[in-house]
C-alpha cells in the first residue's frame, strides 16, 4: 500500500549530524520523552496562511524521532495526533514540498497541503490517521478523500498514511484500481516506519 517515495540526499544527513542533533539525543535518552515534545518540537514553523501554518522544514528532532521509529514501530503509539501531523508535514517538507500544517479543526480531512512548483507542479492533501494497531482505516476515511480530491480542482492528488493499517482488501473497492497510486495513495504502518527510517539515514 506503500507510494514510492525515495530517500533523501546527502543534505538530509548532514542536517541529522549537525550540532542541534546532540539535544534531541538527550531529548530521546529516554523513550517516554516523545510523547512530551511539543508541536514547534518536530517542525520550524515560518508563518500563518489562509490555509495553515507555512513551515520552514523539519527539525532535528525529527530527524532522530524518524530514525526511533525505523528501530521500534511500538514508540509510534506515544506520539499524540498532532504529533503525528508534523511529523507526516516534516516527511513531505524532508521529500522538498513547501508544506502547510493546517488547524487541528475544520481540515476537512486534510491536515497537510503539500506543493511543489515549476514543470510538473503538485498540490498534495495528506491525512494522517494515528491509530493503534488493532484500529484499522476503513473505507468511510477514504471515501471522504476521493470526495475532496473530486471537488477541489486544484488538488493533483491525496495521501492517506496510518499508524495501522487500512481494512482488509480496501484496494478491491469499486473504483480503487483507477485511482492508485497516482491519484490517492495509501501509505499503512509499515510502510511510513519504512519511508521514514529512509528519509532519516
Amino acid at each position: 500500500m506503500i507510494g514510492g517515495f525515495g530517500r533523501m540526499g546527502a543534505g538530509f544527513g548532514r542536517l541529522g549530524a549537525s550540532s542541534p542533533r546532540n539535544k534531541a539525543i538527550t531529548l530521546l535518552s529516554n523513550a517516554t520523552n516523545i510523547a512530551s515534545i511539543t508541536l514547534n518540537g518536530l517542525i520550524v514553523p515560518d508563518q500563518q496562511t489562509s490555509e495553515g501554518l507555512l513551515i520552514k522544514s523539519y527539525a532535528s528532532v525529527w530527524v532522530e524521532i524518524a530514525q526511533r521509529l525505523g528501530e521500534d514501530w511500538g514508540l509510534a503509539f506515544q506520539l499524540s495526533d498532532r504529533q503525528w501531523e508534523e511529523m507526516l508535514a516534516g516527511a513531505m517538507s524532508a521529500e522538498g514540498y513547501a508544506v502547510t500544517l493546517t488547524p487541528r479543526s475544520g481540515d476537512h480531512g486534510r491536515d497537510v497541503i503539500a506543493v511543489k512548483r515549476g514543470v510538473g507542479c503538485l498540490r498534495i492533501l495528506g491525512s494522517m490517521k494515528a491509530y493503534a494497531p488493532n484500529r484499522l482505516v476503513d473505507r468511510a476515511h477514504v471515501h471522504e478523500m476521493l470526495g475532496v480530491l473530486s471537488t477541489e480542482a486544484n488538488v493533483s492528488k491525496g495521501i492517506i498514511a496510518t499508524t495501522s493499517d487500512f481494512a482488509p482488501r480496501i484496494e478491491e473497492a469499486p473504483g480503487m484500481k483507477q485511482v492508485l497510486p497516482y491519484r490517492l495513495e495509501l501509505i499503512n504502518g509499515q510502510g511510513l516506519q519504512r519511508w521514514l527510517a529512509d528519509l532519516a539515514e
